[in-house]
């Protein structure tokens, strides 16, 4: 009988392509979600893509008796990979108290269920955001975490905190945490992929909207940092080749591999790019001109940041293996179906 995992997020951006690599890898998955930037028809989408529908709960995890109640008529459950969480930097810096109540409590309360049940593992999604602006480049996982330039990038460092000292007070347990970069593209098959509600925070759904028409234009948030071409630098990751990383983080989990109860790795290809070296490669990997324009720096960003990944490659025997163009690609061919561009 496959082993059960819960996947709390599961028909968000990342989530929806993990539980994708996960059914692919003979796992049986669980969703709980509140669909509140995702949508039901993504677990359409992953049918179509694996065959299989997965398991769906709509509730908010933050509702500590909702929380119980599921965990309360879902027995057997293996471990848990937790992305729930709101995510924009920029809408934190203005409503911090919603990001620490959603992102911190969802935290306590799956904790809470999962020493109540015995459930021993969980994998977190944790960001390199947890790192400030580092001091030295690229960033490993020794890298000294500083205070976060935005309430999200707090919610991640402290919920961190809150999973070491949880597992350390019980032996029983054991995490992962997994400091991704910044994730783009889709699945190949343009089935699912990153759909935002409302007006896109990251940069790559923003670019693909205004490559479809349904943005006027691209804003460039700053051309003054201390970089090569005075934009933002940033470590872009393929989302397939991120979930893929979710996978063996549970297989190491479940087979016992993991050195010590409570690990860290950090996720991204090594490599740091700018905002305009990404518009650059979209209009070469597409064909597609962007209109795009110079505004002043967003309030929470950073100035730059890759990463080292060393440890996960030796480690995990991960690494990260589609290239930028294929990436862009990915992402531009998913906006087209869903816009029904030809």
């Amino acid at each position: 009988m496959a082993d059960l995992i819960m996947v709390t997020g599961g028909t968000g951006y990342i989530g929806s392509h993990t539980v994708v690599e996960l059914q692919q890898s003979g796992f049986e998955v669980v969703i709980v979600d509140d669909l509140s930037n995702s949508g039901i028809e993504v677990l359409d989408n992953i049918e179509k893509i694996t065959g299989t529908r997965p398991l769906f709960e709509q509730f908010d995890l933050a509702d500590r008796d909702k929380t119980a109640d599921f965990f309360a008529r879902n027995k057997g459950i293996k471990a848990i990979i937790h992305f729930a969480a709101y995510k924009a930097v920029g809408e934190s810096v203005q409503k911090p108290l919603a990001y620490y109540r959603n992102n911190l409590v969802s935290l306590i309360n799956l904790l809470d269920n999962q020493i109540k049940y015995k459930i021993e593992n969980i994998v977190f999604s944790s960001s390199c955001t947890v790192y400030g602006q580092p001091d030295v480049l690229p960033v490993t996982e020794q890298t000294p975490r500083k205070d976060a330039e935005s309430p999200y990038g707090n919610t991640k460092r402290i919920c961190e905190d809150i999973l070491h000292d949880t597992i350390a007070a019980n032996q029983q347990l054991k995490g992962i945490s997994l400091r991704y970069f910044n994730p783009v593209g889709a699945h190949p098959s343009a089935l699912i992929g990153e759909l935002p509600l409302g007006v896109p925070q990251n940069l790559v759904p923003f670019i693909t909207q205004t490559a479809a028409g349904l943005r006027d234009e691209l804003k460039v948030f700053g051309n003054d940092y201390n970089t090569p071409d005075g934009s933002a630098i940033r470590d872009y990751i393929h989302v397939v080749d991120l979930a893929k990383a979710h996978v063996i983080a549970i297989e190491r989990l479940l087979k016992a591999k993991n050195k010590t109860n409570y690990e860290v790795f950090n996720l991204g290809t090594g490599t740091g790019l700018s905002v305009l070296e990404i518009v650059k490669g979209f209009e070469r990997a597409t064909g597609v001109k962007l209109n795009y324009r110079i505004v002043e720096r967003r309030a929470g960003d950073i100035e730059k940041i890759w990463a080292d990944t060393t440890y996960a490659n030796n480690e995990l025997g991960w690494k990260a293996e589609k290239g930028l163009d294929e990436t862009l690609l990915s992402a531009w061919n998913w906006e087209k179906k869903v816009r029904g561009i030809k």
